[in-house]
């Protein structure tokens, strides 16, 4: 058994999708607008969004969440740098973690907070 996709529930469907493909440069594979579902090749996984009313009632107006999901990335520092630029919310700049890792946090439009890790998976 594998991982093969993680979906992600967002607020702004039209603008996740924007920041996804156009700021973090994921492929976007398959979309419907009618339905607020977007995939995204990321790798060797796929991730999806998916707006709606039910996810808006599970986020409960909460202005952050931690999905736990990581972007590995071959070098921390530059990919903060390039994303930065972009205008990407960075809730923890590159650090060395107390378990060794050395990585960061960024948040998309709608408060879902990732890392952003040098690790390999």
């Amino acid at each position: 058994m594998q991982i093969g996709y993680l979906t992600l529930g967002v607020l702004d469907h039209p603008r996740a999708v924007a920041f996804y493909r156009d700021t973090l440069g994921l492929t976007l594979v398959n979309f419907d607008e009618g339905f607020q579902f977007a995939s995204f090749q990321a790798g060797a996984i796929r991730f999806a969004v998916l707006g709606g009313e039910e996810v808006k009632q599970r986020r409960g107006g909460k202005a952050e969440h931690h999905t736990g999901i990581g972007f590995v990335v071959p070098d921390v520092d530059a990919a903060y740098r390039d994303l930065a630029a972009k205008g990407v919310r960075f809730t923890m700049p590159p650090s060395k973690q107390p378990w060794g890792g050395y990585m960061a946090m960024f948040a998309d439009p709608d408060g879902n907070v990732f890392y952003l890790d040098g690790s390999t998976p």
